[in-house]
């Protein structure tokens, strides 16, 4: 009876494993996902560098949620398009025009994974960007300026592009209340798995080393592949 619960548990285990194991991951993303020479493409503007840093103790790639959340899941990275600074909608911090850095220009570029996973709207919460109201179609360019609207264009043309692909909308912590919830609320218009992120240590504002293995632990959870 023993040996058939140990070989119940080894059956779940390689199960869970597989669910994951051998699949490519993209990342659409802001500052938290950036790492030096590991930016497609590598004109992006970078948080996180090789070696000593005055502004974080993450110094090695191997230190990154992501890298930490390939090493958990068995997944290859397939492209980290992450932009330092980078909001959803198309303001920016100081009112400035940043569409041509926003989520919603960068999710052309993801190359062909079988998940992608989102960490945004950081920046658009604390750049104070427009929160705008909820619209699921018709956008326009100006549309795209507050941030409802541009999280839906951002998930539909996600959707549309990449068919037959896992999408999941990670969401920062202590975030303003309208940007967390509008979140929630578009993530469920389109079925898109949310993930909340809880109690994040953070140098800076940005994850600390400790931080980085938070966020990896727990996206590795809800995707159900954790060791």
């Amino acid at each position: 009876m023993k040996q058939f619960a140990f070989t119940l548990l080894l059956l779940m285990f390689a199960t869970t494993m597989s669910a994951q194991q051998g699949k490519s991951l993209s990342i659409l993303g802001d500052s938290y996902s950036t790492f030096e020479d590991y930016l497609q493409p590598d004109s992006n503007f970078v948080w996180y560098f090789k070696g000593k840093h005055e502004k974080t103790d993450v110094t090695r790639v191997e230190q990154t949620w992501w890298s930490i959340l390939l090493k958990k899941t068995g997944m290859k990275l397939c492209r980290n398009n992450s932009f330092s600074g980078s909001t959803i909608s198309s303001t920016g911090y100081r009112k400035e025009d940043y569409s041509q850095r926003s989520f919603c220009k960068r999710l052309w570029n993801l190359g062909c994974p079988d998940v992608i996973i989102v960490l945004g709207a950081t920046n658009d919460s604390w750049a104070g960007s427009p929160i705008g109201e909820y619209k699921y179609s018709d956008w326009t360019d100006q549309d795209l300026y507050s941030f409802r609207p541009a999280m839906a264009y951002m998930l539909y043309h996600l959707q549309n592009r990449y068919p037959n692909t896992e999408i999941h909308f990670v969401m920062n912590s202590e975030l303003k209340e309208a940007i967390t919830t509008s979140s929630k609320a578009i993530c469920e218009h389109y079925g898109v798995n949310f993930i909340q992120l809880e109690n994040i240590h953070k140098i800076n504002g940005h994850p600390s080393i400790k931080g980085m293995e938070a966020i990896a632990e727990q996206i590795a959870k809800n995707l159900k592949c954790e060791k």
